[in-house]
């Protein structure tokens, strides 16, 4: 079996060829324009490495490019709450954007540590997920003007402070975990932490039913937190692992069907045990994205460690079997695909429970919202139930239009692009998955819900990363920021042979 923690081929540093635009390896260069390259550096009086070694950005022009992106996610968000208070009060109002700059202080720091510890990390996911925390801030405080509910207890106050309290933890992974690959050794650990973590909403006088969903505990009566936003984390790591160490016999193949080689029978207990384990969510926690986003992280990475279709032809078709018996036997799911066929349907739009009235009044937002938008505090955010965390894309395309959801979807591609790039990029196959699957976390999480918003799919009920209100997936958004900062720290370190100033 290969070693889980050696180097791959396609990804090791020991490539030679100069770096792409992300300051990542990138495939050997052809021996002629090497020494082309190294012909014209001398005739220039350079330093030249030597041959076979490549040359990687410096890392503090990453980090001051970093810088530099900060500050101007920093003042879209102060600008956007300014905008906000012209647009619905008239006035400014200092109270938030004192706040909003205590926020920004706290990434400034996580930034400067990043210096310390993290010199060569991804430039641009710090910056990106910044913005969109801001935006989603802004959004809240919005919804929180036209439901006169601007108080210290408001809902924007609290996602600032469950904000901070995210990049606290981020700052803490960052300074804690200097190496991804100790992860490996906590496999199956962080596998029994994400059974403990899913297993806490069912606990008797622990768990907390929000509108028939058993995914939230209470903390002293006071706060509510939901485990299951940091067991994907936990899932993701103990299936990178457990994928690595068993790719060998899941990569085998049997009978050939169709033109196309399934697995053999007896490899079939993983994707079952995961099955199983996502059925039982929809049934005992009643919460149908959650099982989906389980599920369909662990297709994902088993594609990735096998690169077998196949695997994702059975489960797709376990998952869609599974949800159509749901949607007959359970009554929540059943009302979720009826909302979603017909959600017009008078005695849908009008039902009192389980109705689609929040569904249409979304889509009649984002009809309102137009190319460009009502423009901030000008919209009726407040119509649609739940604006400020289940329908915040349809808030915010009220009020930024088509044009502002089409860049906030770019910035979560941007987003996810670079976390797809730093696991291919991966000094070793643990690496490698586990950059993938966290963020294939962050990808599905945004489809399954703008998919679910815009009826393309049936509503699941998930939070969209970043900006929708909740401070359990703050913490754990932030923390998967964290980890594939220190996968990129990771991907261009080892070695930093030859520094390119």
């Amino acid at each position: 079996m290969t070693d889980p923690i050696a180097p791959i081929a396609s990804g090791s540093s020991s490539s030679t060829g100069s770096p792409n635009s992300a300051g990542y390896p990138s495939s050997t260069g052809s021996p002629s324009s090497s020494r082309g390259g190294r012909r014209a550096a001398r005739a220039a009086g350079e330093p030249t490495p030597p041959s076979g070694i490549r040359r990687i950005r410096l890392p503090q022009k990453l980090r001051n490019l970093e810088l530099a992106l900060l500050l101007f996610a920093c003042a879209i968000n102060a600008g956007a709450i300014v905008l906000v208070q012209l647009g619905a009060l008239g006035a400014i109002d200092t109270q938030l954007i004192l706040l909003g700059a205590g926020l920004s202080a706290l990434v400034l720091a996580l930034h400067i540590s990043m210096r310390f510890v993290a010199r060569d990390a991804d430039p641009f996911l710090l910056p990106i997920a910044t913005l969109l925390n801001g935006i989603g801030i802004a959004m809240i405080y919005r919804i929180d003007i036209a439901e006169g509910d601007t108080g210290w207890d408001s809902a924007a106050v609290r996602q600032i402070v469950w904000s901070a309290i995210a990049i606290v933890c981020a700052i803490v992974t960052i300074l804690v975990i200097r190496n991804h690959r100790v992860l490996f050794k906590y496999t199956y650990l962080s596998g029994l932490v994400a059974i403990v973590l899913l297993l806490l909403p069912l606990v008797p006088g622990l768990g907390d039913d929000h509108d028939g969903a058993q995914v939230w505990i209470s903390i002293a009566g006071v706060m509510n937190f939901q485990p299951g936003e940091i067991a994907k984390i936990a899932l993701a790591v103990f299936f990178a692992g457990y994928l690595v160490r068993n790719r060998d016999s899941l990569s085998m193949v049997g009978r050939t069907f169709l033109g196309m080689r399934f697995p053999r029978a007896r490899d079939l207990g993983p994707l079952l045990v995961v099955w199983a384990l996502s059925m039982a969510v929809i049934v005992f926690q009643r919460d149908l994205g959650t099982a989906l986003l389980y599920f369909g992280l662990f297709l994902v990475m088993l594609y990735v460690a096998t690169g077998r279709l196949s695997w994702i032809v059975l489960g797709l078709s376990l998952f869609l079997a599974g949800a159509l018996i749901a949607s007959q036997v359970l009554e929540y799911v059943g009302n979720r695909f009826a909302n979603w066929l017909n959600p017009f349907d008078p005695a849908r739009y009008e039902a009192e429970v389980g109705g689609s009235y929040q569904l249409v009044q979304g889509l009649f937002g984002l009809s309102n919202g137009g190319l460009i938008g009502t423009g901030w505090g000008q919209g009726r955010p407040d119509i649609t139930p739940v604006p400020q965390s289940d329908y915040i894309i349809a808030s915010l395309g009220e009020e930024l239009g088509l044009a502002g959801i089409f860049a906030i979807l770019a910035l979560y591609l941007l987003f996810v692009s670079r976390g797809f790039r730093i696991g291919f990029a991966g000094q070793d196959d643990f690496g490698k998955l586990l950059g993938v699957g966290l963020s294939f976390v962050v990808a599905l999480q945004v489809f399954i819900v703008v998919g679910g918003v815009m009826r393309v799919i049936p509503l699941t009920g998930l939070t969209t990363p970043f900006l929708a209100a909740g401070g359990s997936s703050l913490v754990a958004n932030w923390i998967i920021v964290a980890l594939l900062l220190r996968l990129s720290d990771t991907v261009r370190n080892h070695p930093r042979l030859v520094i390119d100033g």
